[in-house]
């Protein structure tokens, strides 16, 4: 079972470049993170599967780490 500290972690990613000209699989990465327009953000889980997707579209994104407690709807 997961410590509370690290179920508790999670990521705001934010999309800082275009989608137009990038690879179907980077657009649809994107879209899968639940980024649809530019300084568009979503909190995901900190996770491996969310850690991976936000590696592969690296360049059109950015990352911070915020606590779980920080969340606002």
């Amino acid at each position: 079972m997961a410590k509370q500290t690290e179920a508790a972690k999670k990521l705001k990613v934010t999309l800082t470049k275009s989608t137009i000209a990038e690879l179907k699989k980077h657009q649809r990465t994107v879209e899968a993170l639940g980024l649809r327009k530019i300084r568009s953000s979503a909190v995901l889980p900190d996770n491996d599967a969310t850690r991976g997707m936000v590696f592969v579209v690296k360049h059109m994104v950015t990352v911070e780490e915020i606590d779980g407690s920080e969340v606002v709807k």
